[in-house]
């Protein structure tokens, strides 16, 4: 469902050092001010440099982007890197649904690396799904990696989910049920909500951590500046360009698909 992420950097080589070497990702095209970056074939995140950019705090925008490795193993092998590379690491947590390990890139941008657990073990109270933020025990994940050599990010590793900052709660769950089509999964209190399409945990989460009322950060600052929803077919896209008509939201149709902001100004590129 999320196919990339576009980001803001500052520095595009200091990027590709942390991203290649780093988080293994591979360069897939690069221009002088701009590289596309994927574990295989297609292109999860794309890195465009503006050397004027300054980071934004206090207003709305990624909170992170959460690359999905294919299994606990592959997490264990990007932990053993992290950890070999001496990459500061900010925080574990085991989700219940998932295992997670977060960090940030040079410029602030935050990162989640994690693994689902099968979706036969995701915990569900009176059909509710259930996730917390409980300890992760690092030390039984590294026993995964079991020494081998490292090799990157696997090939069907993916963008599995964006976290964004938001300026109210409800107003954006309004915007991502009634007019993009996802299901809300889950409410972490007043200040977070956690929505998906076809059962998963969360495709997007969205919080209010930063502030209610946010503001939308200024242009050209370092950060989100969109992501890309991949819809499985053309019937949903048409179905979710009606809705943009009929709610009359500011948008834009161009070759690569309908561009729209949500209530809180994060940028989506919706394409099939």
């Amino acid at each position: 469902m999320i196919d990339a992420v576009y980001l803001t950097i500052n520095d595009l080589e200091q990027s590709l050092i942390f991203y290649k070497h780093g988080l293994g990702f591979r360069v897939h095209h690069q221009t002088e001010s701009t590289a596309a970056l994927g574990a295989g074939e297609n292109d999860l995140l794309v890195l465009l440099e503006n050397k004027r950019a300054q980071r934004s705090l206090g207003t709305t925008g990624l909170y992170h982007f959460a690359v999905l490795v294919p299994s606990r193993a592959h997490l264990a092998h990007s932990l053993q890197h992290l950890i070999e590379m001496k990459i500061p690491i900010g925080g574990f947590a085991d989700h219940l649904v998932s295992e997670a390990i977060y960090l940030a890139d040079p410029d602030g941008n935050g990162i989640e690396i994690y693994r689902d657990r099968p979706r036969h073990e995701w915990p569900f109270v009176n059909g509710q799904i259930q996730m917390a933020t409980d300890p992760l025990d690092v030390k039984d994940l590294l026993a995964e990696a079991d020494g081998d050599n490292w090799n990157g990010l696997a090939s069907k590793t993916i963008i599995g989910h964006v976290h964004l900052h938001v300026a109210q709660i409800s107003e954006s769950e309004t915007f991502y049920q009634d007019v993009i089509g996802f299901n809300l999964m889950l409410r972490f209190g007043k200040s977070a909500s956690f929505l998906s399409t076809d059962g998963y945990h969360h495709h997007l989460g969205i919080n209010t951590w930063v502030g209610v009322g946010a503001p939308p950060p200024p242009a050209d600052c370092i950060g989100l500046r969109y992501f890309v929803l991949k819809l499985e077919d053309e019937t949903a896209y048409i179905q979710i360009r009606d809705r943009i008509k009929q709610a009359d939201l500011p948008h834009e149709e161009t070759h690569s698909g309908i561009r729209i902001d949500d209530p809180s100004a994060n940028t989506i590129l919706l394409t099939t």
